[in-house]
């Protein structure tokens, strides 16, 4: 499914709506983009105060960083600051910029095959790993975690330049506020050495450490206009190590522990596994009555699940395309969790022929989900107006009921009907979408 035609009508209305006035001319357009904030009224980011990043930073705090250490010093603190972001850079690299490969980053007392030898369940049981070889697997992540983890403060903008790329870099926001971060390709946030959780599941998972971004016990954050890929190392290519896939991937944009007031906008998820969790676990704590996020204008494209999954948050889905092809395993889209309140407005989805509209939906302990205007395309045919919900509970019991109990005020502009929302995104969402 393409638009380039429509896109095209599309594009001259855009470029009209977002011409610079001629007073504004002596300021050169990076700066001028790299100090706007989240629109009034753009989704839950702009409640209340809203959500303003690094614009009031001064010209000593503006910096332009090309490797990890740079941009570790540039976003630490909470001094407004904006940081544009150079070329590629990488976390698994070593103070000078030198590529560090897994085996690098190792305990001496570590080795893959003798952790597997030891931890089969056939011999170890099912029961966590213990013992010496556990302990120079959580060393080795730590040796990696020093190097691909960077602390997000507060009041910062993180901006690209041209094809600005994080890659194995690990954003994380723990306890900041007022995050802008927009027109970067995030790429492949590897864990060399996951977690075996044997139970985890019926039969175990191994379980990564690291997303692309992890907002946690934060708010007032705007995720605006990038791109996430596993580039060249999909979860897809893993391998299977005890009868499950090697799990080297988390999140893309994860939203957790208590944060609240996230906007989520004009960003393209490709090809990955676990795209997006909202909410900690299933128990009540500091997520309840936060988890305000709104999603609008972003593609999901060949997401196995998590786009997103929902524990106790109030989250807004409107105008995202989705495609979801024949993949194996397509597991879901919708993720319904604990005291979810989902409104999923005006979505266009594009479904591979062999994916059943009933597995777009999945029950994950929650009760309700509004669902309005949904258009669906299945395989070749035409696009129509659906419910996907319908088909969920036309499949299973018991039913989620089809009224979240709230209707979302804070959008951007009017919501468009899902086959216009189609084209837009096509055409505006992703990286280097922005003209910087």
């Amino acid at each position: 499914m393409r638009f380039r035609g429509l896109a095209a009508g599309v594009a001259g209305v855009l470029v009209i709506a977002v011409a610079a006035p001629a007073a504004a001319a002596s300021v050169p357009l990076s700066d001028r983009i790299a100090r706007e904030v989240l629109p009034a009224g753009d989704g839950w980011a702009a409640a209340g105060t809203g959500t303003t990043g690094g614009a009031a930073a001064t010209p000593e705090n503006v910096f332009h960083v090309t490797n990890r250490d740079e941009l570790a010093a540039a976003v630490a603190g909470t001094t407004p600051a904006i940081i544009f972001v150079r070329g590629t850079i990488r976390g698994n690299a070593d103070a000078a910029g030198a590529p560090l490969s897994c085996a690098q980053f190792a305990d001496p007392a570590y080795s893959l095959d003798a952790f597997l030898a030891a931890y089969d369940p056939a011999v170890w049981g099912r029961v966590a790993p213990s013992g010496p070889l556990e302990e120079a697997r959580v060393r080795s992540a730590a040796n990696q975690s020093a190097r691909v983890r960077v602390n997000v403060g507060s009041n910062k903008t993180i901006i690209g330049l041209g094809g600005a790329r994080l890659n194995g870099v690990f954003l994380r926001l723990d306890g900041s506020s007022n995050v802008i971060i927009r027109n970067i390709t995030h790429e492949d946030s590897r864990d060399c050495f996951p977690v075996w959780s044997p139970t985890d599941g019926e039969t175990g998972n191994w379980n990564a450490a690291y997303d692309n971004i992890w907002i946690r016990n934060s708010q007032h954050v705007w995720v605006d206009h990038n791109t996430f890929t596993d580039a060249d190392n999909p979860d897809s290519a893993q391998p299977l190590h005890f009868g499950r896939p090697y799990q080297v991937h988390d999140g893309q944009v994860d939203i957790t522990n208590g944060s609240n007031y996230v906007t989520v906008s004009y960003n393209r998820f490709t090809n990955h596994d676990k795209t997006m969790l909202i909410g900690s676990t299933n128990t009540p704590g500091a997520d309840v009555g936060a988890l305000k996020v709104t999603l609008h204008h972003n593609e999901f494209d060949g997401s196995v699940q998590r786009a997103p999954r929902v524990r106790f948050g109030q989250v807004d889905v409107y105008n995202n395309l989705y495609r979801v092809p024949v993949t194996d395993p397509y597991e879901y889209s919708w993720g319904v969790g604990v005291q979810s309140a989902v409104y999923a407005e005006n979505n266009y989805v594009a479904l591979g022929a062999a994916v059943p509209p009933d597995a777009f939906v999945f029950d994950w302990g929650g009760t309700v989900l509004s669902e309005r205007g949904t258009w669906v395309r299945a395989g070749r045919s035409l696009p129509r107006p659906a419910s996907l919900l319908a088909a969920y509970n036309a499949t299973h019991e018991p039913d989620i009921a089809p009224d979240a109990g709230w209707t979302p005020s804070l959008r951007a502009g009017p919501v468009l009907p899902a086959p216009a929302a189609a084209l837009v995104v096509e055409l505006c969402a992703g990286a280097r979408r922005l003209a910087i």
